[in-house]
């Protein structure tokens, strides 16, 4: 919004209505790229003592924390008087980003059925695609609101956040949490109550087992660092860099930015915006739909040819058609636009849910909580570094960055034919015996000699 670019980002302003500036480098500001990608570096901190809160305090509380964080940073964004205010802001939206990404999937992986378990966690990823689709049709909306437009669509961010703090009011506690806080009767309690039956007698056991042995173990994060815990580690690192390096976080950020490069006026790039939007939500819900019946490395392997088939298009029509000043052709810009949803479709279904998806339902519970910290902390990282980085990128490469970022899709693929196992229908707590010591090369790490700390004689910190 100019409004928003005008007070807080002058520069930025003039650049992007001068007519010589170069179409590749108008928003190239180091100010503007901390703005956005601040965020994920608060989000990166807080995911560690979000670690602490789920194992220590629960699931639920944890969710609430991160409200709190939401609400006080929607605030402090709506009402700045200066850069430093609107940062300040974005990064308390951070620390609950931190906190929501932490606790949500690992609630949504602990009471799910293991046979829905794919597609009830994919749940979480869908009401990200249909907030940041909100978010655009906002931002169409109040475009033209002069001169607080911006000021209503950063408030607007408040009502999620007041969702998820009356929801999570509303939700009970994890069977999970529960047993694992020691409260073994309303552990078995709930666990009668989310399944429906009084028949849950053998998964109780197991729960109160798994729950017996973390205990045991008093430096969950340092157990990381084993051999037999390296599987995991490394597959819930991955999959959370690749994610990020399919450059969708680049593009979702910075899509009017993009549109408005190849030519857009700015009402028409919000517009593309939401466009792309609607695909990713409808595109989720494919994940939704397939998941636990394909599987996931299936979904997997089929997005990386058709990443890699709409990244390399895209960069060769801007290569070819797209100067340092011009405008793309009307019919070449819409062409870019339908091969952007061609590859936030395919991301939609297969690296987004499945990036999250895959590192909650791997881990043992004695590092479950450290595990995915470790998950969350490494997208953080990663999606800070691409969108400090990006606009920078685009500037200095041009049409190249689409070509970077399809370089990268390659290995993805590579990755998920050699050495990511297929998880779908295997129970939470059986991973370890039906995937990972079968699995051709993680099998090796497998020694019960190198393993993670003896539970049953480590008792001090």
């Amino acid at each position: 919004m100019d409004d928003f670019l005008l007070k807080f980002f002058p520069t930025v302003y003039v650049r992007k209505h001068h007519v010589k500036e170069n179409n590749y480098c108008k928003y190239d500001n180091q100010h503007l790229q901390l703005f956005t990608s601040s965020l994920y570096l608060a989000a990166l901190v807080s995911s560690f003592v979000a670690s602490r809160s789920c194992t220590r305090f629960g699931r639920r509380p944890t969710m609430q924390a991160a409200s709190l964080f939401f609400l006080v940073g929607v605030v402090l964004n709506a009402a700045a008087q200066d850069l430093a205010m609107l940062i300040i802001g974005r990064i308390l939206l951070g620390v609950g980003v931190g906190f929501a990404n932490q606790a949500v999937p690992l609630f949504l992986s602990e009471i799910a059925p293991v046979r829905i378990r794919g597609a009830l966690n994919i749940l979480f990823q869908l009401d990200v695609t249909i907030g940041i689709f909100i978010a655009n049709v906002v931002n169409y909306f109040t475009s033209n609101l002069h001169p607080w437009g911006w000021r209503l669509s950063l408030g607007l961010a408040g009502v999620p956040a007041l969702i998820l703090c009356l929801g999570s009011l509303i939700i009970a506690e994890t069977p999970t949490s529960l047993i694992e806080r020691e409260k073994l009767d309303e552990g078995l309690a709930m666990l009668k109550r989310i399944r429906g039956t009084d028949n849950v007698r053998a998964e109780y056991e197991e729960l109160v087992e798994a729950s017996e042995a973390a205990r045991r173990v008093k430096r969950p994060f340092r157990n990381l660092m084993k051999r037999r815990s390296r599987p995991q580690l490394v597959i819930a690192i991955a999959m959370q860099v690749f994610q990020q390096f399919t450059g969708i976080n680049a593009i979702m950020f910075y899509a009017p930015v993009l549109f408005q490069t190849i030519g857009f006026k700015n009402d028409a790039s919000l517009l593309s915006s939401i466009i792309m939007g609607t695909v990713n939500v409808l595109s989720t819900l494919v994940s939704v739909a397939l998941v636990d019946r394909v599987g996931r490395r299936v979904l997997l392997l089929e997005a990386c040819v058709q990443m890699f088939i709409s990244q390399s298009i895209i960069g060769g029509l801007l290569m070819a058609n797209l100067g340092t000043t011009n405008s793309l052709d009307k019919g070449v810009a819409v062409w870019v636009v339908v091969l952007v949803c061609v590859y936030v479709s395919s991301f939609a279904w297969s690296w987004g849910p499945l990036g999250w998806l895959i590192p909650s339902e791997t881990f043992p519970l004695e590092t479950r909580t450290a595990g995915y910290a470790f998950a969350v902390s490494s997208n953080m990282l990663f999606t800070f570094l691409i969108a400090q980085a990006f606009l920078s990128m685009m500037c200095h490469m041009k049409a190249g960055i689409f070509f970077f970022f399809a370089g990268w899709i390659v290995l993805m693929g590579l990755f998920v034919v050699f050495l990511l196992p297929e998880t779908k229908n295997v129970p939470i707590d059986e991973m370890m015996e039906r995937v990972w010591k079968k699995h051709g090369y993680w099998k090796r790490f497998m020694d019960d000699d190198d393993g993670v700390e003896d539970v049953n004689t480590t008792t001090t910190v």
